[in-house]
């Protein structure tokens, strides 16, 4: 059964009890991922495994993404700004412990291509806090194989550079 959360704002993002950051560089440009991220919503299953569906709600201020295992997120948009970032809230989820969670995506350019930063910000009771920070390892390796997967999806031309894996 869905809850409400607790409505956050943008500066949760920096401000919440519990932040996970990860980053990668992508040989991508911004322009290019951020139209993964932002604009081809139902793309995210194709490069993100732990998604298996995200779907544009409230025209596009919102969307409704379902995780493999079962867990919806009913979100709305906090920020879209193309090519720097995309950020959203959760408002409702089925997912037990989380009272407020917020994500943002930063794109920072990188030569020719993109340093992309995801940050995961929650609250909830200290078990829940806990459990995610135990879970951070995982979701590091979820992020990066996610970046990878994106990052070939969007230069399938580009060879991987001698001694490096894409």
């Amino acid at each position: 059964m869905a809850r409400r959360l607790r409505p956050v704002g943008l500066d949760f993002t920096a401000s919440a009890p519990v932040r996970l950051v990860f980053g990668a560089v992508l040989v991508a440009p911004p322009p290019a991922v951020y139209r993964s991220l932002a604009v081809e919503v139902g793309s995210l299953p194709a490069w993100f495994t732990a998604v298996a569906s995200a779907v544009p709600t409230a025209d596009g201020t919102g969307r409704t993404l379902r995780l493999r295992g079962g867990v919806v997120f009913e979100e709305t948009i906090l920020a879209a700004e193309p090519d720097v970032r995309y950020a959203y809230r959760v408002d409702s989820t089925n997912a037990p412990g989380m009272t407020a969670l917020a994500e943002e995506w930063a794109l920072t350019p990188e030569g020719r291509g993109t340093r992309l930063r995801w940050t995961m910000a929650a609250d909830g009771p200290a078990p829940f806090r806990l459990a995610l920070r135990c879970a951070a390892p995982g979701m590091a390796l979820s992020f990066r194989d996610a970046a990878r997967r994106l990052d070939r999806r969007l230069t399938p031309a580009i060879p991987p550079s001698p001694g490096t894996s894409r």
